[in-house]
């Protein structure tokens, strides 16, 4: 699963990106300073896997990992092709995710692309340059469904009801996330377009140092402009964080976040904000050579979670051995589990749940 971020240049995106990834993008004080996209696969942090290495001792542990892009920066215009709009705008619809980076500081040291701060208007013009290209292609979707409904065709009909919706939400300056569509009528006509503004998005707020665990003035704007949609919303400090992430120390990265009144580090929040955006979740697998945690969509069937580690376990799926993530740091060992009558045997029909320690039984 892919997540981009985005936003004007010089707002903290490439400097984000190291954070996250351990990357080192350049980062400069001039506009387009990213010019191909840079990609970075991040570790999901999870105290769960912590947990269970230290109770199972297993040779080797796999976090879940959520693939991070960072996307050059927009201008007005973009979706006429102005400065590397084309570009952007194609590396940004083959992401599954938005992170939304919005500048929410004073710096006259910083240049700003517009000359002022103004979080609201430097969103308005991603979204509108957004909204433009999603214009584009609903129209020439359109084209072909005009031609099929003139038929009679029910179908053709049924789709240009549900594209109209959409054209006119796009023309009215509002993000197809945004639009009240039943889910079926979204799957069958919306999702097959992948529409840049229907795709979840965090609006990231970066902040000074000073603005940290509160936010500011400029987040309090945010947060009431993105209130009615739907939408996530995370207070960073990207500068504080490219310190934290100079620190090898994890004794002083601790101390200094203690300083800062946080508990830990916005990045890993970020990347869980990332991982829940996309609607993902994880289960694991415990033995002796290995903890791993895999990812899955929320709502997956045992099956379709056994096909995630190998496609014949799907294929030939029997049955799941289960355990809580609870019992399991309950009783210290699936052996103590198994004692306690705590093991489940679980069907075809289970929905697997967030931390779920499974065994699967198959037969090809």
């Amino acid at each position: 699963m892919k997540a981009g971020i985005v936003g004007l240049p010089n707002v903290g995106k490439s400097t984000l990106f190291n954070c996250l990834s351990n990357a080192k993008a350049q980062s400069a004080n001039f506009p387009f300073c990213t010019i191909e996209p840079n990609i970075g696969v991040v570790n999901v942090p999870d105290s769960r896997l912590e947990k269970l290495e230290e109770l199972v001792k297993p040779e080797r542990v796999l976090p879940a990992t959520v693939e991070i892009v960072d996307i050059a920066g927009l201008v007005k215009g973009a979706s006429k092709g102005e400065g590397l709009g084309n570009q952007f705008l194609a590396n940004i619809r083959e992401t599954d995710a938005i992170l939304h980076v919005l500048r929410c500081f004073d710096n006259d040291n910083i240049v700003h692309v517009d000359g002022s701060v103004d979080p609201i208007r430097d969103k308005e013009t991603i979204d509108i340059e957004l909204q433009l290209k999603d214009l584009e292609t609903v129209e020439k979707k359109l084209e072909k469904v005009n031609r099929a409904a003139r038929t009679g065709n029910k179908e053709a009909a049924k789709e240009k009801e549900i594209l109209d919706k959409v054209k006119l939400a796009l023309e009215q300056a509002n993000n197809v996330r945004s639009l009240d569509l039943k889910e079926e009528e979204r799957l069958q006509y919306v999702k097959p377009l992948q529409l840049i503004t229907d795709k979840p998005v965090l609006y990231v707020c970066n902040v000074d140092e000073g603005s940290a665990k509160s936010g500011n003035a400029y987040v309090d704007k945010v947060k009431e402009f993105v209130a009615q949609e739907d939408a996530g919303l995370l207070i960073l400090a990207v500068s504080i964080e490219a310190d934290i992430n100079e620190l090898d120390n994890f004794e002083e990265r601790k101390l200094f976040l203690e300083d800062l009144g946080l508990e830990e580090a916005g990045a890993a929040k970020l990347i869980r904000a990332a991982y829940t955006l996309l609607n993902q979740q994880t289960y694991f697998t415990a033995g002796e050579k290995e903890v791993r945690a895999w990812t899955i969509p929320v709502g997956a069937t045992a099956p379709q979670s056994a096909g995630v580690i190998h496609t014949d376990f799907e294929k030939g799926f029997i049955r799941a051995e289960v355990i809580s993530y609870a019992h399991y740091e309950e009783y210290g060992s699936e052996a103590k589990v198994k004692e306690a009558g705590k093991m489940r045997v679980e069907g075809k029909e289970y929905i697997v749940q967030d931390g779920d320690v499974m065994h699967f039984r198959f037969n090809v």
